[in-house]
């Protein structure tokens, strides 16, 4: 089944209910128990767009509340990534700042718009792109990319990693590793497999380790229309926090586009209190 056939026959790419992976039994990983953080995402490099609270007229454009301005990315970050050695898993990052971290998956809505919105607002995401989702336009990221917003590997066709042979799932990840390279110019530093599934498995841990990308990255909350799903029982966010999206459209929004849908998230996020930081601010990469 291809990767848009496998995207039709399910909501997203781990969305549905509690968003937490799943093992190669069922087992609930670090997603669902808030880990130990010592382990967190992704690559290094600030760009130039920090978020805002910016331009109070872009905000009203798009019909939202200004969200607080991120604090200043930690000189000491929280995360700390070794260059070879099994790859740590984590789905939050260890910090007191009140900020939650936004990732979106996949690749398949390809909204103009969605990039003038996050021009104009300057909230930084991380993307985590399927290589036979986005290769009919990858050219449709290049902008997303150049806000400072970085590509991270999610799989060549979204299959269910534990459901497949450790020498397929070191395909599907080293594949679209060098695809996305290729297109993007730097490595993905950071994996995130399709559901969340397998995430805890020796397997799929030593494919990441032989792939390139020296995190595996689940999450807290996911994103559906209008309102989030929580892992935590109380439904709130936390300083920390990963939250998944996916790049969708009217289709399987029930005629919402990709920029209502993520302005429906950031007013959730704003109606907590939260800021939003770019995930790879708090990590350190592998000394090269």
């Amino acid at each position: 089944m291809g990767a848009l056939a496998l995207l039709a026959a399910a909501t997203g790419c781990g969305g549905g209910g509690s968003g937490t992976a799943a093992g190669a039994a069922a087992t609930t990983p670090a997603a669902a128990q808030r880990p130990s953080t010592a382990a967190s995402p992704a690559p290094a490099t600030t760009p130039a767009a920090v978020p805002a609270a910016g331009d109070a007229a872009a905000w009203a454009k798009w019909n939202l509340k200004p969200l607080p301005p991120a604090p200043a990315a930690p000189a000491d970050k929280p995360v700390k990534l070794e260059r070879t050695g099994t790859v740590p898993v984590f789905s939050e990052v260890k910090t007191t700042d009140k900020v939650v971290f936004l990732t979106i998956d996949d690749g398949a809505e390809k909204d103009p718009k969605f990039v003038e919105m996050l021009t104009d607002l300057k909230v930084p995401v991380s993307m985590f792109l399927t290589r036979d989702i986005v290769k009919d336009n990858y050219g449709y990221f290049k902008p997303l990319q150049a806000l400072g917003n970085h590509i991270h590997n999610h799989t060549v066709d979204h299959a269910q990693m534990s459901k497949v042979p450790p020498e397929k799932q070191k395909s599907e990840i080293c594949d679209a590793q060098s695809a996305l390279t290729q297109q993007y110019g730097s490595a993905p530093l950071l994996f995130r497999p399709p559901y969340g599934d397998g995430a805890n498995t020796p397997a799929l841990n030593t494919a990441v380790q032989q792939c390139g990308p020296r995190a595996i990255v689940l999450w807290r909350e996911s994103m559906q229309i209008h309102d989030m799903q929580y892992q935590a029982a109380d439904k709130k966010l936390r300083p920390g926090d990963i939250v998944l999206a996916h790049f969708r459209g009217p289709k399987d929004l029930k005629g919402e586009t990709m920029t209502q849908m993520f302005g429906e998230l950031l007013a959730r996020v704003q109606e907590q209190g939260f800021a939003v930081a770019r995930l790879e601010d708090y990590i350190q990469a592998p000394a090269s």
